[in-house]
């Protein structure tokens, strides 16, 4: 067969590894802490690439996870609410599980332990399917559901994540889903052109909290230099335009990062970390404090599934 899965050990972590064994194009993934993409290599020449900044071991993780909640699951919501705290049909819910006290921040779901429920392999693709089940662990936020990931690499070194959640309330439940992974070629981000499709950026008041109104943005519309650009922003998708509605661009390296939202996924947050060897990409289905303002909040019935899916395609 062409694609194969393996599962290992290295770093502390195990891993389950997808590979293309046409063109060595290799995603790794670590279910057990929020179902974590830790790998995306490809190769250029005789090189190896890894595209995601990832953790080295389980204690760089542990020291690093809740300052960047680098390429984790979020969910059942994504960035920040605003002190922790939110209203929905009618009744009041503070979060409990915070970074640090009314800092609610990506969600319940990042260090979650996710577990292997399929996985496969053929001529065509290698999947693997995450598994976590939320049982109101958290009193802010009393609706159980089932959270999957799956991860697909099909050929043409495209990585494919799908999210499904399904409820298990008896009650309507507020959802707003999202990635969090973090891209390097190597190069610092100050050597890379960003390109996306987007008509409006979100106003963000001076604690990155949104202010509820979207004001018109086309900025990076033709491909944009990063250098001395700060970014922690959300753009509004403009679904008009062609696929790929991001590109991520390495002159020096010759490399791209492409990115195929689907339209449950109409919002784009970019973050540059101070260190600008990274940059994070996130497809997210709402806006930040989507609990309060509403931007792309999700109210899943009892009993009702909702799928978010996105695609990642590397050149070299």
């Amino acid at each position: 067969m062409r694609f194969s899965l393996l599962s290992f050990q290295e770093g502390g972590f195990d891993i389950v590894a997808l590979t293309d064994g046409k063109t060595g194009t290799t995603v790794e993934i670590i279910p057990a802490h929020g179902a974590l993409l830790h790998a995306f290599k490809v190769k250029q020449g005789n090189s190896t690439l890894n595209l995601i900044d990832s953790y080295k071991d389980t204690a760089d993780m542990q020291q690093d996870l809740k300052n960047s909640f680098k390429n984790v699951k979020l969910s059942p919501y994504a960035c920040r609410i605003k002190d922790a705290s939110y209203s929905f049909n009618g009744k009041a819910y503070t979060l409990e599980k915070t970074i640090a006290p009314g800092n609610a921040i990506h969600g319940l779901l990042y260090n979650a332990p996710f577990k292997v429920t399929a996985q496969e392999a053929d001529d065509t693709k290698a999947a693997v399917t995450l598994a976590y089940s939320y049982s109101q662990e958290d009193a802010g936020y009393p609706f159980a559901y089932d959270c999957t990931a799956t991860y697909t690499l099909h050929p043409d070194n495209t990585l494919q994540i799908t999210t499904t959640v399904t409820s298990k309330s008896d009650t309507v439940m507020p959802l707003m889903d999202g990635w969090h992974p973090y891209f390097s070629t190597g190069t610092p981000v100050d050597q890379l052109v960003l390109t996306f499709a987007s008509k409006q950026i979100v106003e963000f008041d001076e604690k990155l909290i949104p202010t509820g109104k979207v004001l018109p943005f086309t900025e990076f519309r033709t491909g944009k230099g990063l250098k001395g650009v700060e970014l922690d922003n959300s753009f509004v998708l403009d679904f008009s335009a062609s696929q790929p509605l991001a590109v991520l661009r390495d002159p020096v390296k010759n490399i791209s990062i492409s990115f195929y939202p689907s339209e449950q996924y109409p919002i784009l947050q970019v973050y540059i970390p101070p260190h600008r060897k990274s940059i994070a990409i996130e497809n997210l289905s709402g806006a930040p404090n989507a609990f309060n303002n509403g931007l792309g909040l999700v109210e899943l019935a009892p009993g009702a599934s909702q799928r978010f899916d996105t695609r990642i395609k590397a050149t070299v």
